[in-house]
């Protein structure tokens, strides 16, 4: 599966960002990991690197390993339009995405385990498959045996308002997949294209 199963503050130390949670435990401690901490003297980054990094900042935030990563670059890249933000769309077309953007999850890692665990729809169907991409119109609901699992609801905090292209339906536990996405409408602070340049090599 594609997972990441080690420390998640150290990722986020990393990228100096929160891309795998809270990002609390930056406050103590916002050091790149690595002996010596801040007095280690690091080394100016080349293009390749901050290309690497970028890629691999993207990988992590979306929970994809690099096998599946590249077929949703290739498939971007067949698409019309810009290749980087063909790339953000697919990407926020994931149905473990969504469903962690329709706020039925807290988090990316518990809405894969949403989908992994056969509760969630998508247009009546049970769909277990987190990498499932969502298509303008379809509907993402949760089992009617799901929505009486006071230990999964409580955990819903609902759609927040800047994701425009989905809705969300509190009473019937029901979203809509309504177009993809606008590149500035993503917040994920992410350099597209720096990504394209390193497949592009």
């Amino acid at each position: 599966m594609a997972r990441y199963r080690g420390p998640k503050t150290k990722i986020s130390r990393i990228f100096g960002e929160p891309i795998l949670g809270s990002g609390k435990y930056l406050n103590k401690n916002s050091n790149p990991p690595g002996q010596h901490g801040a007095s280690r003297k690091r080394k100016s980054l080349g293009e390749y690197a901050l290309q690497l990094k970028e890629k691999q900042k993207a990988k992590y935030t979306y929970g994809v390993l690099e096998r599946q990563f590249r077929k949703t670059f290739e498939e971007a890249s067949r698409r019309k339009g810009v290749t980087g933000e063909n790339l953000i769309r697919l990407l926020e077309a994931r149905l473990d995405n969504t469903v962690y953007r329709l706020g039925i999850s807290p988090s990316r890692p518990g809405a894969r385990q949403l989908v992994t665990h056969k509760h969630i729809l998508v247009n009546g169907d049970v769909v277990n498959v987190p990498s499932f991409q969502l298509k303008p119109g379809d509907i993402v609901t949760l089992k009617d045996t799901t929505q009486g699992n006071t230990g999964i609801t409580s955990l819903m905090k609902g759609k927040s308002n800047k994701f425009n292209w989905l809705d969300w339906n509190e009473s019937e536990f029901k979203g809509t997949f309504i177009s993809y996405p606008e590149r500035e409408s993503v917040p994920e602070n992410i350099k597209e294209q720096l990504i394209v340049e390193l497949y592009s090599k």
